[in-house]
Order: C-alpha cells, then sequence, then structure tokens
C-alpha cells in the first residue's frame, strides 16, 4: 500500500476522487435490487419500509456526534477509514440473515456508516481542494459517475446471473470502498492552517452560526433534495402508467445524473463568478420550472430536456450549498456543520416521502406541482436569508 500511495503523479485530489468513485458503489447496488430482494426474502411492504427508514432515523440522531469526533481528529481520513471499513465488513452478515429483525439489524449496522460518509468526506474534500487551489467539482463529479457505472454494472450482472448474485456483489463493492478507503490522502494542511481563500470572521462553533440567515438556504436545498427524492421514487411509476415506454424511462432516469456530473465537471470555468446563494437561488427558480413543466405531463422529448435540468436543479444547488457552508464556518466545526445540512436534508426527505404516495396516488403527475411548491418555499428561505445577511465575500471563497 505505501508503495501505491508514492506512485508518481498520484496527488491528493486523484485519491480523493478515487474513492468518490467507489464512494456511493453500495447504495447504488442496493437502488437496483434491494426492495427486490428484501420481497423475495418474504418481507412485507411494511417492513421493507421500515428496514429503509431505520438507518435514516438512527443517522439523524447521532450524525452531530459522529461530525464532532470527525472534526477533533487531527485529520478527516481517519473517520473516513473507520466508516469505511464498519460499512465494508458488516455487510458480510447479510449473507447469513433472513429474517425481518435480522435483515433489520445487520442493514441498519451497515448503512449508518455508509450513510454518514458523504457529509465528512465532503466537508474534507472542500476544505483540501479550497488549500491546494485545485477543482473541487472534479474530485466530487466521480462520486456521481461512480454511483451511474455501479448501479449499471450490477444491474447487468443480476440480470445475467440471477437475483442470488444480488448481496454477493452488494457485500464485494463494500469490501472495495474499504480497501480503497485506506489509499485516501490527508485532508488538513499541516498545524491545520487556513484555506486559501479565508472568509472572516468564520464561526468555529455550530451554534454560532444556527442563526436564520445560515439555516435558511440549508433548508432551501433540503427542499430542493427532497424533490429530487421524489423523482427517484415515483417517476418511473408515474410514467409508466402516462404510457411512456420502458425504453425510454431507463435513458430518461438516465440523464439526471449524466447531467449532474456534466454540470461538476465544469462548474470551475464559472463557478466563482457566482456567490454561493445565489447558485441555490437559480437552483430553486430551475426546481420551480422543472417540477411545473413535468406535472404538465409532457411529451418524452421534453422530459429529456426537463432531465437535463438536473444540473441546475441538484449540482448546482448543491455546490452552493457546501461552499455557502465553508465559507462561513471554520475547519472546527467542518463535517459538524456538514452533517447539520445532511440532517436537515433528510429529515425532510422521509416527510416528503410519506406525503407524496397519496398525493401519486390520487392526483399522478400533477402531483409534481407539489415539488414546484417545494422550489417556491426553497426560492423565498434564500431571497429571506439574503435580506438579513447580503453576499461579500462569497464570491472569494468559491474559487
Amino acid at each position: 500500500m505505501s508503495a501505491f500511495l508514492r506512485l508518481p503523479g498520484l496527488t491528493p485530489e486523484l485519491r480523493a476522487s478515487f474513492f468518490h468513485f467507489f464512494s456511493y458503489a453500495g447504495g447504488a447496488v442496493a437502488s437496483v435490487y434491494f426492495g427486490i430482494w428484501l420481497h423475495e426474502k418474504g418481507m412485507t411492504n411494511d417492513q421493507i419500509g421500515i428496514i429503509n427508514a431505520m438507518p435514516v432515523l438512527v443517522m439523524l440522531i447521532i450524525n452531530q456526534f459522529i461530525g464532532r469526533i470527525a472534526d477533533r481528529a487531527s485529520d478527516w481520513r481517519q473517520a473516513l477509514v473507520i466508516m469505511a471499513l464498519l460499512a465494508g465488513t458488516i455487510p458480510i452478515g447479510m449473507l447469513f440473515v433472513d429474517s425481518f429483525w435480522g435483515i433489520l439489524l445487520i442493514w441498519t449496522m451497515l448503512t449508518i456508516p455508509a450513510g454518514l460518509i458523504p457529509s465528512v468526506l465532503d466537508a474534507a474534500t472542500l476544505r483540501m481542494t479550497q488549500r491546494n487551489g485545485t477543482d473541487f467539482g472534479f474530485v466530487r463529479a466521480w462520486g456521481t459517475v461512480g454511483y451511474t457505472f455501479w448501479a449499471a454494472l450490477a444491474g447487468l450482472l443480476i440480470a445475467r446471473f440471477g437475483s442470488a448474485a444480488f448481496m454477493p456483489i452488494f457485500v464485494i463493492v463494500c469490501l472495495a470502498r474499504a480497501g480503497v478507503a485506506l489509499q485516501l490522502p490527508r485532508f488538513r494542511g499541516e498545524k491545520r492552517e487556513p484555506v486559501v481563500s479565508q472568509v472572516k470572521p468564520r464561526a468555529s462553533r455550530l451554534r454560532e452560526v444556527l442563526k436564520p440567515w445560515f439555516v435558511l438556504p440549508i433548508v432551501a436545498f433540503a427542499c430542493l433534495q427532497a424533490t429530487h427524492s421524489i423523482l427517484g421514487a415515483f417517476a418511473a411509476l408515474i410514467w409508466k402508467d402516462n404510457g411512456i415506454s420502458e425504453a425510454f424511462i431507463g435513458p430518461l432516469i438516465a440523464t439526471a445524473p449524466a447531467a449532474e456530473a456534466a454540470m461538476m465537471f465544469v462548474w470551475r470555468r464559472f463557478g466563482g463568478r457566482i456567490s454561493a446563494r445565489h447558485m441555490i437561488l437559480i437552483a430553486t427558480i430551475a426546481c420551480i420550472v422543472r417540477w411545473s413543466l413535468m406535472a404538465l405531463n409532457p411529451p418524452v422529448w421534453a422530459l429529456f430536456i426537463l432531465q437535463s435540468m438536473h444540473a441546475f436543479t441538484y449540482a448546482l444547488g448543491y455546490f452552493g450549498l457546501v461552499h455557502f457552508i465553508a465559507n462561513w464556518t471554520s475547519e472546527d466545526i467542518a463535517a459538524q456543520a456538514q452533517g447539520f445540512a445532511f440532517v436537515v436534508q433528510q429529515a425532510l426527505v422521509v416527510v416528503t416521502l410519506l406525503g407524496f404516495g397519496w398525493a401519486v396516488s390520487s392526483m399522478g403527475a400533477h402531483a409534481f406541482f407539489f415539488a414546484a411548491g417545494f422550489g417556491v418555499v426553497a426560492l423565498c428561505c434564500v431571497a429571506t436569508s439574503l435580506m438579513l445577511k447580503p453576499t461579500k465575500s462569497e464570491m472569494a471563497a468559491a474559487h
């Protein structure tokens, strides 16, 4: 491993990109077949819902605690390696359980460390690239590319070898992520020196920024994220009910992450010209347009255009959020601050999914108007934040 780390040209950014490519592998594989696998194990719909919801509820409780530990460590790498190792070895237990309680226990235990990785990884990668003057978007984009790759590969392998291959594939990719975590670089500078483009003053305690002007943009992106969870859970069903061929549904779903990755790869060329909160503001406007038009049940060609707007409703909003948080918080609370945003997002996602199922059942595609309504709420949140505390040096930190 040490020889691998000394390979010429293997920069910290490349090593971080490599891990990003694997970071969502388990979730990608699970998204393809986990629900079907549970059904084949004899789980009822209610039990499937509990198995999926329990890890989220636990993460909402412990996220800040884990973030505090990660921030206090000498480097975020330590927390990421430990979480990746746990998320890689615990899944082996899934090969030996069949009962509801056994699956619930093991799945919760493995999903918690895996689910906590993204917020710590985002905080660590952003601080490192700001310090080094490199491209955060390029590094983060490999997470989206990896998710798409692992989901597609899992689908092909399960189609080839049958449902029995699902769990072994899941275990293998989780173990692979754990192995890749061992080559992660240090993310902090020596003696925690400040990043290149530091905005002052930066809060060193989370409670210093838990004020309306800071919380409202986080709530705004949570609203955007909630609409994307709606897309993942219900879009394919709505489109199929509206007579769209399954031959188009797959490419339609794939268009969104492709557009997201494209935005992440090119973001640095223009991202520094827009303040963090204005990125979120643009994303909210795109959200209103995207879901309002999708609620009108447009033709397939228009759906491809609307799906490509994912580059703005998610990728641009995501960049705005992580930079906004980094602009106003110090490295001392980087993981805690990103973790707080994650908690808000997940809480709203859970509430949204519970309510949107009823809307889809009674309204069909018109239920997307509710998603557009979330965009209006998000727009009001960002606008209010800008009035409470106008942007000053955010643009400098966005480089």
